[in-house]
């Protein structure tokens, strides 16, 4: 589930939303209110339930060939995410939708730009599109997807290494 070219997703369980109006976000350390979606790119990010901690890690190009093999792994791409065993059977349920937005109008932010955002309210091109199977997403992207008892460990590791990285939820993940 990608957009396509002048598009941007916003993902949701919520598959009744009509027009996206800037909010700050709760968990947000910015103040300014903002319509959130993600690119092409980012979209995989968000491939999980909403609550879902994880913990993503990609090869980027300051990463060095011994921090791929070591967090990553040999052969198994380009990309890994991991999430805890305590979300599978959410992830195999989630009923999650992806709203297209026109890409018109949004902005980068972060940096490194971790998403885009408008100031104004947007409507959806058209109604919400069902995910589908968030594991079949990740095996057909080449994404692997790891579970473990505990995050923690992994993102250590990862946030210590060369990768570039995203964590996601990271509060909700076990202690």
């Amino acid at each position: 589930m990608r957009p396509e070219p002048g598009q941007v997703l916003h993902f949701s369980e919520d598959p009744t939303i009509e027009r996206f109006v800037p909010h700050v976000a709760p968990t947000s350390s910015l103040k300014e209110s903002y319509v959130w979606a993600v690119d092409h790119d980012r979209c995989p990010d968000y491939w999980f339930p909403r609550a879902c901690p994880r913990a993503l890690a990609w090869v980027g190009p300051r990463t060095t060939e011994e921090d791929a093999a070591r967090i990553i792994g040999a052969g198994c791409g380009e990309r890994v995410h991991a999430i805890e065993y305590g979300w599978l059977r959410a992830i195999r349920e989630v009923r999650l939708y992806a709203y297209r937005l026109p890409a018109d109008g949004f902005a980068p932010i972060g940096d490194p730009p971790n998403a885009v955002v408008s100031t104004v309210a947007v409507t959806p091109l058209g109604p919400p599109e069902r995910v589908g199977d968030l594991f079949q997403l990740h095996e057909e992207a080449g994404i692997q997807l790891r579970v473990l008892p505990s995050l923690w460990p992994f993102w250590n590791e990862v946030i210590a290494s060369t990768l570039e990285f995203s964590g996601i939820r990271l509060r909700n993940a076990r202690r």
